[in-house]
């Protein structure tokens, strides 16, 4: 098997170098590409990038500023791995975590697999943010039926070819819930593990917003009133 791991990036010049560093530094049980999307970054990112040597990087750019879900469609276009995670590069997440990700797959206990955040004092971006992704997960639970821990999580790993067939259009962070809505309206409901987070706050460059999470009860009511595909 191949992992492909999709980091999309937009203005995180002080931070990519060690994204980059930390996530091709991990022992992996099986082949990876890493493949990073340039999301019309302003500032040095790109020359950062440019400065990366490993065979496992390729890096896609964005002429401008298209959103965390356009970054990601492109880097699923370009896939060449069997499964693919996402990976954000703003030091959020610990890719040390990814193998517990792909334990489950290796072992024929699951396809989908996401990372489920304990979120405490010293992990947590702010009280309000905690409780928003706490009720966007309880919306698309009461929606679908279903009982899963953190809906918002980057970590949302599943065969490429699933999320091909899902055509994710949500340009920005609502691809999040599009993504889960689309998966508990087929009846695929992931397989959590638990993982480790530290969140980031507005001074160190933290995009979401309360806008962001208001987009994404929209898309999970939108997504529970169509039509479940015929396999």
């Amino acid at each position: 098997m191949k992992l492909s791991i999709l980091m999309p990036v937009y203005n995180e010049e002080e931070r990519i170098a060690d994204a980059l560093k930390q996530a091709l530094a991990v022992e992996y049980p099986c082949d990876i590409e890493l493949l990073v999307v340039d999301d019309g970054s302003r500032d040095g990112t790109a020359e950062v990038l440019g400065r990366v040597d490993d065979a496992r990087l390729r890096v896609i750019t964005h002429p401008r500023n298209a959103g965390k879900g356009a970054a990601i469609r492109t880097a699923v276009a370009r896939a060449e791995g069997d499964y693919m995670v996402i990976l954000d590069a703003d030091l959020e997440y610990d890719p040390q975590d990814i193998p517990k990700l792909l334990a489950p797959v290796l072992e024929g206990r699951a396809t989908v697999v996401y990372g489920n955040r304990t979120f405490g004092s010293h992990s947590a971006y702010s009280f309000w943010y905690v409780m928003g992704n706490k009720g966007v997960t309880t919306v698309a639970n009461v929606l679908f039926n279903s009982y899963i821990g953190d809906l918002e999580t980057c970590f949302k790993l599943m065969p490429v070819e699933l999320y091909r067939s899902l055509d994710v259009r949500s340009r920005g962070f609502g691809m999040e819930a599009e993504v889960t809505g689309k998966l508990l309206r087929r009846r695929i409901r992931p397989y959590e593990v638990p993982i480790s987070y530290r969140a980031r706050g507005r001074e160190e460059g933290k995009k979401i917003t309360w806008k962001d999470g208001v987009e994404a009860l929209w898309i999970l009511g939108r997504e529970r009133t169509r039509r479940r595909p015929v396999s």
